[in-house]
């Protein structure tokens, strides 16, 4: 009971460092619906703690999702991702999979909970490859080394699921299973993690819960410091020179090329320029070309992969994306509303 409340604690103080922060709407509430999940999951796995509060069944409903609402959370706060429909779907899927498995026949309860737990074992591993997968690029400090903890919680809890689901299939969970919830060591672990990373959210500056500005929203601090206003200069010369064209160009790459050190061009870009990470960065600069390019009748006949390729995309799937994502249509459609009804049969490469 002490292991699972200091747990609880730790979530409340991870819900504090988020109403602390500068925050975003789908950060805040990513973030909350993971941390009530957890709550209720710690809540549920706890026979005693459980019939204490009567069985209550909506506690049980909140912990099923527990798997969907980290993949949710991980997508808010450390992809930038907005809270769609598509990206609720997994909480919602392990909600009804798992209002079905309280109504099952006994012959199809275990093999609706092993399904079940192998979906939200997926769902934190592929969180855990989000976490790494953005490292490089993230251009808040705060958020790099948060990162460290919530991949090691995603790839430990990921791969313990999917051992306990599969071994379960094999021979029911014994005692031997000390990591599971359910267990003293795992609501430990649980807790030690929750209290972790809600003292480095705490310690954050606002800005890791913050919504991504733009560039030119932020401009320069006209009160910087001398040093950073000179390399700020070297990195617009850099930029303006075309850098950014450049296909497979890394923050590490660009800080030789500007001569200061990557830990410090990722500071200005953050913080004088406003970009959460390199990506951002660059597809700025791309996307803007872009939508010249794609507006010029003399590029009328250019193809959209060729223009793509053209401005440092090495295929084009991640520059339609980021295009859409920038301005709300496709590159095609962005031509045809540009250039009107003038050339009809453009050849697009889509």
């Amino acid at each position: 009971m002490f292991v699972r409340g200091v747990a609880c604690g730790a979530t409340a103080l991870l819900a504090m460092a988020v109403w602390r922060s500068t925050i975003g709407l789908h950060a805040r509430v990513s973030t909350l619906l993971f941390g009530a999940s957890i709550v209720a999951w710690l809540i549920t796995e706890s026979s005693a703690l459980w019939g204490a509060l009567g069985r209550a069944y909506p506690i049980v409903l909140a912990a099923y999702p527990v798997g969907g609402f980290f993949w949710l959370f991980v997508l808010a706060v450390f992809a930038d991702k907005p809270i769609t429909w598509r990206n609720l779907s997994p909480a919602a899927l392990l909600l009804v999979s798992g209002m079905l498995m309280a109504v099952a026949p006994a012959r199809w309860f275990d093999w609706v909970w092993t399904v079940r737990n192998l979906f939200a074992a997926l769902l934190t591993l592929h969180a855990g490859v989000m976490v790494a997968r953005g490292w490089r690029d993230d251009m808040v400090e705060s958020r790099r080394r948060a990162r460290g903890v919530v991949l090691g919680a995603a790839v430990m809890f990921g791969l313990l699921e999917l051992v306990i689901a599969l071994q379960n299939r094999v021979h029911p969970v014994g005692s031997w299973m000390l990591l599971t919830v359910g267990e003293i060591w795992g609501a430990a672990v649980l807790a030690a993690w929750s209290l972790t990373t809600g003292m480095l959210f705490l310690r954050a500056s606002p800005s890791l819960f913050g919504p991504t500005r733009r560039a030119e929203e932020v401009g320069h601090d006209p009160r910087g410091e001398t040093a950073d206003r000179v390399e700020l200069q070297r990195l617009e010369t850099t930029v303006a020179g075309g850098a950014w064209r450049r296909e497979g160009l890394t923050i590490g790459g660009l800080a030789q090329e500007v001569g200061v050190p990557e830990h410090r061009l990722r500071r200005l870009i953050n913080s004088r320029l406003g970009y959460r990470n390199f990506a951002d960065f660059l597809n700025a600069r791309r996307i803007e070309a872009a939508k010249q390019r794609l507006g010029d009748p003399r590029d009328a006949r250019t193809t959209v992969a060729s223009i793509a390729f053209d401005l440092g995309y090495g295929s084009l799937g991640p520059f339609n994306r980021a295009f859409r994502a920038a301005t709300g249509v496709t590159p095609t459609e962005w031509r045809r509303r540009a250039l009107g009804e003038a050339l009809p049969n453009l050849e697009e490469a889509v």
